[in-house]
């Protein structure tokens, strides 16, 4: 891989991230638009790696004042809740990965069904869009919410199925209000990118075919436009409304049906 398209995808990761769009099927559409030949799967864990630790930064104050309440007697207790809470939902994004891991490595190589996959998920955030919104938005999650978003992130490691939008849209259709969802999705995204890491971290480290100074510097990119761009996409998300996402996955999905 050149440098160029290395930086591309990592600003084509980076951008995409946090909108509702799925990063993962603009990777493997610009992969295989770009000729990029590589292995996918792995180059696309680290970049995910890479806007992860821009999540990680961006919310530091948040992770901190869930640690600090978990940890301290006179603490109401919500910072323990939190923890169980992400705890939970990882448990179905773990098994469904480690149980269809292979499956989802062979969409990774096969970008004929994008198409279908971009505009299920724009069908899927319509329908979100008309759900009546929860207006508590004190953080309050219940154990059945975390599990079904749970469920929602497992499914989405489809690669045209965003994550953050099926998992925003799991939590307000499960009775969160679109603050919580959002808060909760990209908090839930760190135990799962960062276990998706190890899982395929033998792959990367056993393979000769990974150049790594590109692959570094497509991370750091990854990182960069991630962080500076998470504030505002947060805003979009949260509250414009999620029908200007689903329109572009249309137009994408139908670019993608012609394209590939």
């Amino acid at each position: 891989m050149d440098l160029l398209t290395s930086v591309i995808l990592g600003l084509v990761q980076g951008l995409t991230e946090f909108l509702p769009i799925s990063s993962s099927g603009h990777l493997v559409l610009f992969q295989h638009l770009l000729g990029f030949q590589g292995p996918a799967l792995a180059y696309d864990v680290m970049l995910h790696l890479g806007t992860t630790l821009a999540v990680v930064i961006y919310f530091r104050h948040d992770i901190a004042n869930i640690f600090i309440s978990a940890f301290t007697k006179s603490s109401s207790g919500d910072g323990r809740r939190w923890i169980i809470m992400i705890i939970l939902a990882s448990i179905p994004t773990a098994l469904i990965g480690l149980l269809f891991k292979d499956q989802f490595e062979v969409m990774f190589d096969s970008p004929g069904s994008l198409a279908m996959q971009f505009w299920v998920t724009g069908l899927l955030l319509i329908i979100t869009d008309r759900v009546r919104v929860n207006n508590n938005t004190q953080g309050n999650i219940k154990t059945h919410q975390a599990f079904f978003v749970g469920v929602a992130q497992g499914i989405a490691i489809i690669p045209a199925v965003s994550r953050s939008g099926l998992t925003i849209a799991a939590g307000v259709i499960s009775g969160m209000s679109r603050e919580t969802a959002a808060r909760f999705s990209f908090l839930i995204s760190i135990p799962a990118i960062l276990g998706a890491t190890l899982l395929e971290g033998k792959d990367i480290a056993g393979t000769a075919q990974i150049d790594w100074l590109p692959s570094l510097i497509g991370t750091a990119v990854a990182f960069i436009s991630g962080y500076l761009s998470i504030g505002l996409l947060l805003r979009l998300v949260v509250k414009r409304g999620l029908w200007m996402f689903a329109v572009y996955l249309f137009v994408i999905g139908l670019l993608t049906f012609i394209l590939v």
